[in-house]
């Protein structure tokens, strides 16, 4: 008679359970096979992946690794769902951004969209990329308010187009309980944005009369986006919010809402990234400590937080852009398991311009597959359970709780952002992700990693020039490596060819095909084009090879013992061939008489920025 362990499974149960230092021995048996002694535990952290804040993603978690109770869906702390049911009932509300000018076009695809399976709108109103607070009436043509949602962002304009929407809802006689969306007053939002100093009165008026005659309808979004597009980390982003929406709630109450009315009027929304895991814990984070908040003010049930979820814009490329589509399905995959009620996929080609009707479709397709097709919507908080994914949403909270707290002794989120708090500790952060971006430890595909030199650029119609006067920068991953691209392709336009590195690979394929092939990796990323023929050379033939190349440059690729052997006659070769520099793929104790060195962790950016100037590429 088989006896069943406490759970009821029999599975595996005749076997002993593995230790923690029995799986970490197999670890040192598989390292040291690598060539690493490591032993105890260096050799789960070798294994350990830095993810920024401080945080660590370990290659093993058991159920020790949990802390805290994540509750139940639906209930404080709200952390697996903000619902009961979670996304099971229709999927989450899949959310379309819009920034066109012409309203007539603007309702094009709007309908398009409508009928096509988006289920909410997200408008850009007023300034140099939205459609005019006079032509939203035009552009909303057909669209059935009492159904389609509308997300207004309108910046400084918020004002008219708030009373341009609800003028609209009331000429088409719609009953006030009926109208649904938010007006996406975010005061201080648009301060980070612009600089401006915050005023909250409009946005305080606004959500009283929501409050009081339009059920259905929130006045204020906590706008995480500029501190993430600034390059701020998860937490920073989670402890602004949290700032932000605590400072709402002051004003709010001030104006005589309760707690729980003045929770009812906001709307959080926060990036999603290609880092799934991190997406997912960083809503669940966020949702438990809004909990918090309201528990301390107060209204533990009022806790429960509205999340719209944005696929990152800093993690799109101007480069194959095609391979942002990826990435913009992990971001969506996140979001919806992470529990946000409403996600917005960018078009794969925003990065670009103005987005086509077949990226908007491709879009808006991303949250239909996986609701329907992958059926992440039909379970409630999918990733409960996971032990890696509570640990992390544990750690991310204590982290943003921490800078959360750190804002509020600085004198709150407008004092933060007036004395250049929130500048400064951001410019920190991206600082130090930009040299990891540099290095390729953060690699980017298509950009920093398998670069195609002949690939056709994708053209758009440009966007609106955005305006960074006084408020936060926006960051692309890209943007060093775009800049070197950029100087090659200028280079070709007024030269007819790229600038050229020779890779002088020596000895045969097994020895030198390693190294050639990161070197050109490499050079690729920054626009030069590598040539490798013959594909090995040695002493005799290297000066020959090197003229028919059309290089200037030459780079020596194969194991550090035929350096030993080999690299100091083809370097002398080369050099009285009229090779300008000598690149070496290894370190510098591979062979000391190559002008640069370059390897895995070095500074790519740097290098060929300074090789691009010496050869004289504007």
């Amino acid at each position: 008679m088989t006896v069943l362990p406490a759970d009821g499974l029999p599975l595996a149960a005749e076997f002993p359970d593995p230790s923690h230092d029995q799986w970490q021995s197999l670890v040192e048996g598989v390292l040291r096979r690598s060539g690493r002694e490591v032993t105890g535990t260096a050799a789960e952290e070798a294994l350990s992946t830095a993810l920024g804040d401080g945080l660590t993603a370990r290659p093993l978690y058991t159920s020790a690794d949990v802390s805290a109770d994540p509750g139940l869906p639906g209930f404080a702390p709200f952390t697996r769902g903000s619902r009961a049911a979670g996304n099971t009932t229709d999927g989450w509300d899949v959310r379309q951004r819009h920034a066109l000018t012409d309203p007539v076009r603007l309702n094009e695809a709007l309908l398009g969209d409508l009928e096509n399976g988006v289920t909410s709108l997200w408008l850009a109103v007023g300034g140099p990329g939205g459609v005019p607070v006079s032509g939203l009436a035009r552009a909303l043509e057909g669209v059935h308010l009492d159904l389609a949602p509308v997300v207004l962002d309108a910046g400084t304009d918020a004002g008219p187009a708030v009373r341009e929407l609800l003028g609209l809802c009331e000429t088409r006689g719609l009953a006030k309980e009926s109208v649904r969306g938010c007006l996406g007053l975010d005061p201080l939002g648009n301060a980070a944005r612009t600089g401006a100093e915050p005023e909250l009165s409009e946005a305080v008026h606004w959500a009283r009369i929501c409050s009081g005659e339009y059920p259905g309808l929130r006045a204020l979004a906590v706008d995480a986006l500029p501190y993430h597009e600034a390059g701020g980390s998860a937490a920073e982003e989670l402890g602004l919010s949290l700032s932000t929406g605590v400072a709402c709630l002051r004003a709010l109450t001030a104006a005589g809402l309760s707690v729980e009315e003045a929770c009812a009027q906001l709307e959080f929304r926060y990036a999603a990234t290609a880092d799934q895991f991190l997406t997912i814990a960083k809503l669940r984070a966020a949702r438990r400590l809004w909990a918090r908040v309201a528990e301390v003010c107060g209204a533990p049930d009022a806790g429960a937080q509205r999340q719209h979820a944005v696929t990152s814009s800093v993690m799109m490329t101007r480069r194959d852009p095609w391979v942002n589509m990826l990435r913009t399905t992990l971001a969506c995959l996140g979001a919806g398991v992470g529990g946000a009620e409403s996600v917005t996929v960018l078009p794969f080609d925003h990065a670009l311009g103005l987005p086509d009707a077949f990226a908007r479709r491709i879009a808006r397709n991303t949250s239909t597959i996986l609701i329907e097709e992958s059926h992440l919507a039909r379970v409630t908080d999918p990733a409960g359970g996971s032990w890696y994914v509570e640990r992390l949403t544990d750690e991310l909270a204590s982290a943003a709780w921490s800078f959360f707290q750190e804002i509020e002794r600085a004198g709150g989120q407008a004092a933060a952002l007036r004395s250049g708090m929130v500048r400064e500790r951001i410019a920190d952060t991206w600082a130090a992700r930009s040299r990891d971006l540099a290095r390729r430890k953060e690699p980017v595909t298509g950009v920093s990693e398998f670069p195609s030199l002949a690939e056709r650029p994708v053209e758009r119609v440009p966007a609106p020039a955005v305006v960074v006067d006084g408020g936060l920068p926006r960051v692309r991953r890209d943007e060093a490596f775009e800049a070197l691209r950029a100087r090659s392709d200028r280079h070709l336009a007024a030269t007819g060819s790229r600038p050229r590195v020779f890779l002088a690979a020596l000895g045969p394929a097994s020895a030198h095909t390693a190294r050639a092939s990161f070197a050109a990796n490499l050079f690729l990323s920054g626009g030069v084009e590598p040539v490798q023929e013959p594909v090995s050379v040695d002493a005799s033939t290297a000066a020959a090879a090197f003229a028919a190349s059309g290089a200037t440059i030459a780079c020596l690729c194969s194991t550090d013992a035929l350096y030993a052997e080999r690299a100091e006659g083809v370097a002398a070769a080369l050099r009285t061939a009229g090779a300008e520099r000598i690149f070496l793929a290894g370190r510098p104790d591979a062979f000391a008489g190559a002008d640069v060195h370059v390897f895995a962790g070095c500074d790519v950016v740097a290098v060929l920025s300074s090789e691009l100037d010496r050869m004289g590429v504007a």
